[in-house]
């Protein structure tokens, strides 16, 4: 089954080139990032990269832009891809080398309608290590996934399910709540790596327990909107 990455970027002209290197090597059908605006280099580099590749045998890679927001952002990917199986990448995370073989092993039952990676960062440390090993466990427990895991989904159940809500904050987690009502649903336990930036810019323990709190304002009901002001802190 064809498989479309979709990447959204906002200012990422740090991480995305590693990332559309490593991407293009796997043997996917296609890369398609999403701008929301970037004011740094990200379009200059993303231009150069796809043009530079045209001619390879690298993954085709496709540059679209869209109003900012991750959700918006990952919804124009999907209109513009041709796949059969979306993977929503974050542009500072890389797939294991086998990752799309393991998602057409698992997508080959046709009871499972998409999955999610278990998740390491780029830089071993004991706060690294600890905080992974709690996003993995609270994601297998709970049946919900984040972006930083690689969400994929079958694209007939995106389209039905009418994609990612339109909300500043939480996407994920609301999307992959809904994805687990559609079908079954697999954690593999092959590992992205993903940067550790974020934590490391504020501090793991201040950065984990806003994290916390803001899923357990968001599990009260407390509007995204109002939680983004929040997040903009850690980003």
């Amino acid at each position: 089954m064809p498989i479309s990455v979709i990447i959204p970027t906002l200012n990422e002209e740090r991480t995305i080139i590693a990332t559309l290197v490593h991407t293009a090597t796997l043997g996917f059908d296609e890369l398609i990032v999403i701008d929301g605006g970037s004011t740094d280099d990200t379009p200059a580099l993303v231009e150069s990269y796809r043009l530079s590749t045209q001619s390879s045998a690298l993954s085709p890679v496709q540059w679209v832009t869209a109003p900012p927001g991750r959700a918006r952002q990952m919804n124009e990917g999907a209109k513009a891809s041709r796949g059969e199986i979306l993977l929503f990448l974050h542009a500072d995370t890389q797939l294991p080398r086998d990752a799309k073989t393991m998602i057409d092993t698992t997508l080959a039952d046709r009871r499972m309608v998409g999955g999610r990676f278990d998740v390491r960062f780029d830089r071993p440390s004991m706060w690294g290590t600890i905080i992974s090993r709690m996003m993995n466990w609270r994601s297998r427990l709970s049946g919900l996934a984040t972006g930083d895991q690689a969400l994929f989904v079958r694209r007939p159940i995106f389209e039905q399910m009418g994609g990612f809500a339109d909300m500043p904050l939480m996407e994920d987690i609301e999307f992959s709540r809904r994805l687990k009502r559609a079908g079954a649903t697999v954690a593999l336990t092959a590992t992205v790596t993903t940067s550790f930036r974020r934590w490391e810019q504020q501090g793991p323990l201040r950065t984990i327990l806003l994290m916390w709190t803001l899923r357990f304002l968001y599990w009260l009901g407390v509007n995204p909107s109002h939680l983004a002001q929040w997040y903009k802190v850690i980003r």
